[in-house]
């Protein structure tokens, strides 16, 4: 299927690994140009040189910056004026629980995981809709709408960004802009590595054991792959879904148990 969305312009955060390099491989494939953001500059070229050889003709360029400052985010607003794709994804806070959310930890988090994209929509809208063409995509996570307790801080932040972004979308929908949301869990990612060195440590257990573990608690009984997460990331943005907006997508292995 041709996704209508060759020659675009799309910039991904925290794209040098994982979720976000998954996005950017899939919009890659359907010749839409790329940019890769991540704070280390060496990694990122890498990142690129690998999307690269996997997409022959991609165009891939790189950004360092940090999406969690004022100047980072400038940085990326002034090298791109104008993107008809953006993807918002950034690393989450660390598992914990209520003795670790002092302020501090309340405001970084919301700094991460709400603040950093609202204020790229808020650069990056007003153009898409002067244009009549937007895709914007939210990398949240599968427990806005299924809470666990260590992850609440992850949790509460990700979900202020799926409340404001459901109002920016009723807004902008009219212009040929959308808003949707990708909610992961489990996909086979550097994150899920981290996740089973955390089991490893806490239970005494095998790599293979922990790996096994989590995928256990999926309905699907495996880890979502890297490329069915980025491909839904490129159908939402393609011509065809311009009537898909304010949406929650849950890339789950089936997982979730409520109706709605």
């Amino acid at each position: 299927m041709d996704l209508g969305i060759k020659g675009r312009k799309a910039f991904v955060s925290a794209s040098s690994q994982g979720l976000g390099f998954a996005c950017a491989r899939s919009l890659a494939r359907e010749g839409v140009a790329v940019t890769l953001n991540g704070r280390d500059a060496e990694k990122l070229a890498h990142a690129a040189d690998q999307l690269r050889n996997e997409v022959p003709g991609a165009r891939v360029s790189t950004l360092a910056a940090d999406l969690n400052t004022t100047q980072g985010r400038q940085r990326i607003i002034s090298a791109l004026p104008e993107l008809d794709i953006l993807v918002n994804n950034n690393a989450g806070p660390a598992p914990g629980g209520l003795e670790d959310w002092d302020e501090n930890a309340l405001l970084g988090a919301l700094q991460a995981n709400m603040i950093a994209a609202v204020q790229l929509m808020r650069a990056y809208i007003p153009g898409m809709r002067a244009r009549g063409f937007g895709r914007i995509i939210n990398i949240t996570s599968a427990m806005v709408k299924s809470p666990h307790y260590i992850m609440g801080l992850s949790t509460s932040a990700r979900t202020a960004l799926t409340a404001i972004s459901k109002a920016i979308s009723l807004e902008v929908v009219a212009d040929n802009v959308t808003l949707n949301n990708l909610l992961p869990e489990r996909i086979d990612t550097p994150r899920q590595e981290f996740m089973a060195q955390r089991l490893i440590h806490e239970h005494g257990i095998s790599r293979e054991q922990a790996r096994q573990q989590i995928a256990s608690s999926i309905a699907a009984k495996r880890l979502g792959r890297p490329e069915e997460f980025g491909d839904a990331c490129a159908f939402l943005c393609s011509h065809q879904a311009s009537y898909i907006s304010g949406q929650n997508l849950q890339l789950d292995g089936g997982s979730y148990e409520g109706l709605i």
